[in-house]
């Protein structure tokens, strides 16, 4: 048991590590089920829904382990100027360790009819990402009246930053296909040895992270839908990571799929599609890394709701 409680506390203060050294807002936040919501990763996603839509999400990736990532995330965004504008708005907050952050955006998008069924839509995205890391709530030692490590003695600065994003939303009655780059700025915070805080904000394309995604919905017949998704993430110098994942919609009300994510978990879909406007869904991922053994997996739950105005019904559940 001591053994095992060392080794977390060691992965513990190795996520410390990386957030002492260089504290950047590139970092992106991991959904599960980004299908349903992919407004913190492409702004031209604002509006391609027929109203009004508000989608909330609590993730707790790996249970059980010291520093874990907690995030909730809340958007909301709809069409304007009869579907040929939207607009959106979304609040983060995380928590990975002794890093907590916040972060709003909003996001606009231009649209264009393409024919009866289908839409493109360019979006850009502003907003600002807070963060600080709290040092002084890290446990260092298990032995009591310990001396406290002064590298931990304090908070680093509150750091507050400007950043930008855009994207590309191509989208049909069954399928979707995107492109973006949710953050254009690269802000970094260093902490020096001497307690003195530089910052640096660039725009390098070298350090860009891009989203390719993508889904198609097959009707078999009238009771039972197959949905694809896809998403690949990109970063020069890194292993692209790659999601796929397969679900089923029974009778317009069950969702149940599985889906994968490259060298790093399995994750099984439950959801229920209350009704026209209202989805509630659920995803469990079991970790293919070493983290598994110390860790339950990692849970995240998503609630979205369609706004119906006065003289417009909602056709039919939204696959994406």
């Amino acid at each position: 048991m001591r053994t095992i409680n060392k080794i977390k506390q060691l992965g513990f203060l190795a996520v410390v590590a990386l957030i002492t050294n260089n504290a950047s807002a590139q970092y992106d936040a991991m959904f599960t089920q980004y299908m349903f919501n992919e407004m913190f990763i492409n702004p031209a996603y604002a509006g391609s829904k027929e109203a009004m839509s508000a989608t909330l999400l609590h993730r707790q990736q790996w249970v059980n382990f010291p520093g874990r990532p907690v995030t909730t995330s809340f958007s909301v965004h709809g069409p304007l100027m009869q579907n040929k504008m939207g607009l959106g708005l979304s609040v983060l907050s995380e928590k990975v360790g002794a890093m907590n952050r916040n972060l709003i955006y909003g996001s606009y998008a231009y649209r264009l009819k393409v024919d009866e069924k289908s839409n493109v839509a360019f979006g850009l995205m502003t907003g600002l990402d807070n963060q600080v890391n709290k040092f002084g709530s890290i446990k260092v030692s298990d032995v009591a009246g310990a001396p406290a490590d002064p590298m931990f003695a304090q908070n680093t600065p509150n750091v507050m930053a400007l950043n930008f994003g855009t994207g590309v939303y191509y989208s049909s009655t069954n399928y979707y296909v995107g492109l973006s780059i949710p953050r254009l700025l690269d802000n970094t915070s260093k902490l020096s040895y001497q307690g003195t805080e530089v910052r640096v904000t660039r725009l390098s394309p070298a350090l860009f992270t891009y989203y390719l995604t993508g889904g198609y919905v097959y009707k078999v017949n009238d009771d039972l839908r197959v949905k694809g998704t896809a998403m690949i993430k990109a970063v020069k110098n890194a292993p692209a990571q790659l999601d796929l994942g397969g679900s089923c919609l029974i009778n317009e009300m069950i969702w149940a799929g599985l889906s994968y994510r490259s060298n790093s978990a399995m994750s099984v879909l439950l959801g229920m599609q209350v009704n026209k406007q209202f989805l509630v869904s659920y995803s469990y991922d079991y970790g293919l890394n070493k983290i598994q053994r110390y860790s339950q997996g990692s849970h995240e739950i998503v609630l979205n709701y369609l706004f119906a105005f006065k003289g417009k019904k909602i056709s039919s559940p939204r696959y994406f």
